[in-house]
């Protein structure tokens, strides 16, 4: 019998790669780690999440940087791995007003010694990151990849837009199956401090006021981490290939005759940002004091994703309710900070 394949994950310390990395472990694979480990939040969150893979014997870790690009060559001549996945990245929507160069180098440069190191080393698929926010300015809901991406709103969802294109190339050039996945609203157990669930909820424990941006009427696709990790799974696993009706005349955004695959990761239900706080003012046992603010510069109002190329080519649509995932977070939430 076969060995699973053997992945090379980055953002192993991060939200959506630790669950990946434990994900992949828990089923047989060996996982090679990289990672920064930075400051933009909290670093303490992120050595747990290490602590916690570091458990298990098939998990090797690399403590770096995506932008040194020896190093990253170096980890991929000692531990060849078959698949890669791409989660590192500098994460934020309004960060990238403040701090744009932090994108320039980890979601460009970053991303580029990826595909480098993808193309020298007999690597069978790349899977990265992209993100709703590369809809922009799109209106026509629910989001699909078949419709161009043409008006992001923030340098970050910039970025990501740009990922896609590069890896558009490699596959293209060096036949290098590619899969881009557009995540929505991740959510969940271990999740970011700088994002609203935890925000939220570490502000209604203490009895402070949660900032509500859009005056509570943004509408979100809200994906539960695990519904995530699982899609990015089973497009890991599976390599792009090239789609022999695409149309040079007519082109899909989403695939292409080069082996290149874009999928939205989202639990194709919007849910009102009150009706969200509703529910985890619930499972709190107590009310939010609201703070409504207007919409934020780069913010869009509503998100929803059409996931059904997720479901006809793996077999996997995501379906966590926001009561079930808020409810998971909020028992984490309280076991690891004692409250």
């Amino acid at each position: 019998m076969t060995a699973p394949a053997k992945l090379f994950i980055t953002g192993t310390a991060g939200f959506i790669g630790f669950h990946l990395a434990k994900l992949c472990l828990e089923r047989g694979h060996a996982v090679t780690g990289y990672d920064i480990v930075n400051d933009y939040y909290d670093p303490s969150i992120k050595e747990a999440r290490l602590k916690i893979l570091a458990a298990y014997p098939k998990f090797t870790f690399h403590r770096a940087n995506l932008t040194d690009k020896e190093k990253m060559f170096s980890v991929f001549r000692e531990e060849h791995p078959e698949i890669v996945v791409n989660l590192a990245a500098q994460a934020g929507v309004r960060y990238s007003l403040e701090n744009p160069n932090a994108y320039v180098d980890a979601n460009l440069v970053g991303f580029m010694n990826v595909l480098e190191a993808c193309r020298y080393h007999d690597v069978k698929h790349l899977t990265y990151a992209s993100t709703s926010s590369v809809y922009g300015a799109n209106t026509n809901m629910p989001f699909s990849e078949h419709e161009g991406v043409n008006h992001p709103l923030t340098l970050y969802a910039a970025t990501k837009k740009a990922n896609e294109m590069m890896a558009h190339t490699y596959s293209h050039l060096f036949r290098l199956p590619t899969t881009g996945l557009r995540f929505f609203t991740v959510y969940g157990p271990w999740g970011r401090p700088d994002m609203a669930l935890f925000l939220f909820t570490k502000n209604i424990l203490a009895g402070k006021p949660i900032n509500v941006f859009n005056h509570g009427k943004h509408r979100r696709d809200f994906t539960y981490v695990d519904d995530i990790v699982e899609g990015v799974y089973r497009t890991a696993i599976q390599p792009a290939k090239p789609n022999p009706d695409w149309d040079s005349n007519n082109p899909d955004p989403a695939t292409s005759n080069a082996p290149f695959r874009i999928y939205n990761i989202g639990n194709n239900a919007k849910v009102e940002l009150m009706d969200y706080i509703r529910v985890l003012e619930e499972k709190l046992g107590k009310k939010a004091e609201l703070n409504l603010m207007p919409l934020q510069a780069g913010d869009v109002p509503d998100t929803f994703a059409n996931a059904d190329n997720l479901m006809r080519d793996t077999g996997f649509k995501p379906s966590t309710s926001v009561e079930t995932g808020i409810g998971r977070f909020v028992d984490w939430y309280r076991e690891y900070y004692k409250v």
